[in-house]
């Protein structure tokens, strides 16, 4: 437990609350890919608590970048989904279930070469499709003892082996046709993301050169205040030596007129 508590120490964690979030999610996925009674409880008030882990984190002021918390939702949002993939009664429903189930694409810890959760996505296929097939050789092989019970005939076992290489190839082609829905699911995803992609660069790429210009257009600005400001303490200053000029002439008329006065009389 210390040697699998201390593998999932993250040297990228910003806060406590993202270290403890990231032992827990290492412990979940551990639990996750070993095999489980059926009271198992655990597993899912841990990933309760996980859930619980990841909204704090998402409100924390020095949360981690969107990128990485898009990550932890995703393991988490797949732990859940197993959980209640687990809680169906029939195998198929719970090989469609899991079907539909997104792994984490990133490892949780350095240590990892393949995101744990992958690795217990593919299991929990194999498991699936294992209780798939033993469902069904169990239903025909019932159906095959009754048979036997009432004594069939060589018709019936000919009749018999045909509904049994009949139902294997429906079930075969059932699950060829699922692959293939969801291979086109998958293609369909791929295409909406990169067009998304595309859209957010170029919404990304307008808002850039709308900035540049807005930042152009204010040193614009910025200059032509200056220059007016400049062009307006110049004409301040003209009008000003204009004004003592006239002053002074009035000034140097008035007393040479004063002076010229009483000479005249």
């Amino acid at each position: 437990m210390a040697q699998a508590e201390g593998a999932c120490h993250r040297p990228l964690a910003t806060s406590r609350l993202e270290l403890n979030l990231v032992r827990l999610l290492c412990r979940c996925e551990s639990m996750a890919a070993e095999k489980r009674e059926p009271d198992e409880w655990r597993l899912e008030k841990y990933v309760g608590a996980l859930e619980d882990m990841l909204q704090a984190l998402k409100v924390q002021a020095s949360k981690p970048a969107s990128e990485v918390i898009s990550e932890y939702s995703r393991k988490v949002d797949f732990l859940k989904g197993m959980l209640q993939a687990e809680k169906l009664t029939s195998s198929s429903e719970k090989a469609l279930a899991n079907q539909f189930l997104a792994p984490g694409r990133v490892p949780t810890t350095a240590k990892e070469r393949v995101p744990a959760t992958k690795t217990v996505h593919l299991q929990s296929r194999a498991r699936y499709t294992s209780e798939m097939r033993s469902e069904l050789l169990g239903t025909l092989e019932a159906d095959m003892r009754k048979r036997v019970v009432k004594g069939p005939r060589p018709a019936d076992e000919k009749q018999s082996a045909s509904e049994l290489d009949l139902v294997l190839q429906r079930h075969q082609g059932l699950q060829e046709k699922l692959a293939e829905e969801m291979l086109g699911l998958a293609r369909s995803l791929k295409t909406n993301t990169l067009a998304a992609q595309s859209v957010i660069k170029k919404d990304n790429q307008t808002l850039s050169h709308s900035l540049k210009m807005a930042d152009q257009n204010l040193e614009k600005l910025k200059l032509e205040s200056e220059r007016l400001e400049q062009h307006a303490q110049k004409s301040v200053n003209w009008l000003l030596w204009a004004m003592l000029i006239v002053v002074c002439f009035v000034f140097i008329s008035m007393i040479l007129f004063i002076r010229i006065m009483p000479r005249l009389k």
